[in-house]
């Protein structure tokens, strides 16, 4: 799995490529974004995987605050405002306290880091991110001794969401890492992909990508960090924990109660290579397994 998940990042004007090219010039999607990021390249990165093109990654999209249907978050996200921005910094800290969105991305060097992502639903991807870890900003937090778990709240207005008469969920949207899983170097506050800062599908302006979980673990447009001594509620565990588990690692030994978690199908590759053997947390176990040793894997689904 090391090989897997180590070496140099894939440069960015490199990683480009003619697809993106072709969206600069003629966008597909409707919610893009166009400011270029200055990075520089990371270990902890995947290298040998052929990258999911841009046109795939910012239009197959969950994100249900703009749509339930992949394409709807595309068309729908515009009017997410994304400047200015702050984020609240809340809970069992020194003292509470706010950073602007522009002070967070100058917190620290901004990092290229290819990662595959995992859809609960069993879809894949490879998306070249920009970020750092997640570590770094929660250091800068002051959280209390007590603080055991970190909660991730989106931002949410009904007169700015699409999709609020039609959904049922409790909004915001909120997630949750346990503070080792958080803390863990792979764990990246993001904000962008493909060179440029996050279109506002993909969770503009800054979002988190855990990759050996299910995608829904990883929260879109945050607004406010929590941190709690107990494990936080969370979106889809409320929604049915029966489907949804609160860790939601990538377990291909766990199915879903309505489909098969051993195989997933790679976006945007020809028809003949799509289906592929899902590997346990997502192929990052070197990294992460010994978080959850002793763990019934099964139970903590």
């Amino acid at each position: 799995m090391r090989g897997a998940a180590s070496g140099l990042a894939v440069a960015g004007a490199a990683a480009l490529g003619i697809d993106r090219l072709a969206d600069v010039v003629s966008p597909r999607v409707n919610a893009l974004a166009a400011t270029k990021l200055e990075t520089v390249k990371s270990s902890l990165t995947t290298t040998g995987e052929q990258l999911t093109a841009y046109k795939d990654v910012t239009s197959y999209n969950n994100f249900y605050e703009f749509g339930v249907e992949k394409n709807q978050p595309s068309q729908n996200a515009g009017g997410l405002p994304i400047r200015p921005w702050t984020l609240r910094v809340e809970g069992k800290v020194k003292s509470p306290k706010t950073f602007d969105i522009d002070t967070l991305m100058k917190l620290k060097p901004l990092e290229d880091r290819v990662y595959r992502h995992r859809c609960v639903e069993a879809w894949s991807m490879v998306i070249p991110w920009i970020g750092y870890s997640l570590s770094e900003f929660i250091k800068q937090c002051d959280p209390l001794p007590s603080a055991k778990y970190v909660q991730f709240l989106s931002y949410y207005d009904r007169k700015v969401e699409k999709w609020t008469s039609e959904s049922t969920i409790d909004w915001p949207y909120s997630e949750g890492l346990r503070m080792d899983e958080a803390m863990n170097p792979l764990t990246l506050l993001t904000f962008g992909l493909y060179g440029e800062v996050l279109p506002n599908q993909n969770g503009a302006p800054i979002r988190v990508v855990v990759p050996w979980k299910y995608g829904f673990k990883s929260a879109k447009s945050i607004v406010a960090v929590r941190f709690v001594d107990k494990q936080p509620r969370t979106t889809w565990n409320d929604q049915n924990s029966g489907e949804y588990g609160f860790y939601s690692n990538v377990n291909p030994n766990v199915d879903h109660p309505r489909w098969s978690q051993k195989t997933e199908r790679r976006v945007g590759v020809p028809f003949y290579e799509q289906r592929r053997t899902t590997l346990m947390f997502n192929g990052y176990g070197e990294q992460v397994a010994s978080m959850y040793n002793g763990m019934d894997l099964k139970r903590n689904y």
